[in-house]
């Protein structure tokens, strides 16, 4: 089980409810990139098509956590 990861998303797709993303691990492994259908509400910045989404976990970390790319990077 990993205990630290960092996915990096793309929004891809959203409507009023729902955001569809493209997940790929950082750094990238041989698995490809992975689709996922979040509710809007999970996604603490404004939801856009390309918007860049991450989802963090550390070791110390109960759960994992979206966070998104600052403005300017």
């Amino acid at each position: 089980m990993l205990k630290t990861f960092v996915l990096v998303g793309t929004v891809i797709s959203h409507d009023s409810f729902f955001s569809t993303v493209e997940f790929n691990l950082n750094p990238p492994v041989n698995g490809g990139a992975s689709l996922a259908v979040m509710p809007n509400h999970a996604i603490p910045c404004e939801v856009k098509t390309g918007q860049t989404i991450y989802i963090v976990k550390d070791e110390n970390m109960k759960e994992s956590r979206v966070v998104c790319k600052l403005e300017g990077e």
